[in-house]
């Protein structure tokens, strides 16, 4: 499974971004997404995922209310659209897909994409 990770870029305190993450070479539906954040210095953590169904999905409480996953099967793209945002959720973002139905966890993540970089002034 490929990924590829677009969207990121420079953005004011308060304003908006949407990520999207566009998978090839495997069945989209199957896994689960997850997306991530390394910010310079700090371990990567995960913002949040959604379920290989897309009924369901997950948050990191730093950006509850603020960001939403979502997923379109037909397209094999999943989405995090990020509102609100504040200069610490600076980072480079990335993408990941899971075998699993549902996880937060780094290590459940088989596939990853490269990364886009979202840079929030204040």
């Amino acid at each position: 499974v490929q990924l590829q990770a677009s969207g990121g870029g420079l953005v004011q305190a308060g304003g908006s971004l949407r990520l999207s993450c566009a998978a090839s070479g495997g069945t989209f539906s199957f896994y689960a997404w997850g997306w991530f954040r390394q910010a310079p210095g700090k371990e990567r953590e995960c913002v949040g995922a959604i379920s290989n169904s897309g009924s369901t999905t997950v948050y990191a409480d730093s950006v509850k209310g603020r960001f939403t996953i979502s997923r379109d099967n037909s397209k094999n793209t999943v989405y995090l659209q990020m509102s609100n945002l504040e200069p610490e959720d600076t980072a480079l973002y990335y993408c990941a897909a899971s075998r699993r139905s549902l996880t937060i966890s780094i290590a459940a993540y088989n596939y990853w994409g490269q990364g886009t970089l979202v840079t929030v002034s204040s």
